[in-house]
């Protein structure tokens, strides 16, 4: 497919702790092969990083993988106005605290309420709620499991959709939705441990998902 007619996806690496920068080139590799996608990937090398956003300017959906970077000022705001434009977001793991000048974007983009997680080590295994089994964002994708900590969500917004559930021996979480930002779709997981990005289900469903968010899927 010729360049000018690939979906444009820009996504924002800075979550240290989830190497991000190697999963979202894993995940990139993965979609510049096998989806009319073309991506950019914008790299925060500390927190304390102070880089331009303007490439989420000229994007069709933008991906958040960050964890309570210090940006503010003239970029903060730039983030902060494509998305209460009602622009399409796909949200991974940490990106519920992205911003640590502006933690009100999980609840009020992403419609999540993160509280922490669960400790580390036990499996948690990821389950496709009831209601869900049709949804675009699913197709190709079964249950699979994670070796990410169980993030506490619950309770998330009413007015998101519940995609998928996660289960360890004891806690149930939802940890993947959509919902409608000022027109604008949205989709969140909590998952994106740096296992996730090696498995299949996972890439699919990300992939889904930024497609779905420009609704192309």
């Amino acid at each position: 497919m010729v360049e000018e007619n690939k979906l444009k996806l820009c996504m924002i690496s800075g979550s240290f702790e989830y190497d991000s920068e190697e999963s979202l080139k894993i995940f990139q590799e993965y979609v510049d092969e096998n989806y009319p996608i073309k991506s950019t990937l914008i790299i925060y090398k500390s927190e304390e990083d102070n880089i331009s956003l303007e490439p989420i300017e000229d994007n069709d959906v933008l991906l958040v993988f960050t964890r309570r970077l210090n940006t503010d000022g003239k970029e903060l705001e730039r983030f902060k106005s494509y998305c209460l434009q009602g622009k399409p977001v796909v949200g991974v793991r940490t990106a519920s605290h992205a911003f640590q000048n502006w933690l009100d974007f999980d609840k009020i983009v992403l419609g999540g309420n993160y509280n922490g997680h669960y400790g580390a080590g036990p499996v948690c295994h990821v389950e496709i709620a009831p209601k869900a089994k049709n949804h675009p964002i699913l197709d190709d994708v079964s249950p699979f499991d994670s070796n990410g900590s169980l993030y506490k969500n619950t309770p998330i917004a009413d007015d998101t959709s519940l995609l998928l559930n996660g289960k360890t021996a004891e806690h149930f979480e939802p940890v993947a939705w959509t919902r409608i930002n000022n027109d604008g779709r949205v989709f969140y997981t909590s998952l994106g441990h740096q296992d996730d990005f090696r498995d299949d289900n996972f890439l699919r469903l990300l992939a889904n998902a930024v497609l779905w968010a420009a609704e192309k899927e």
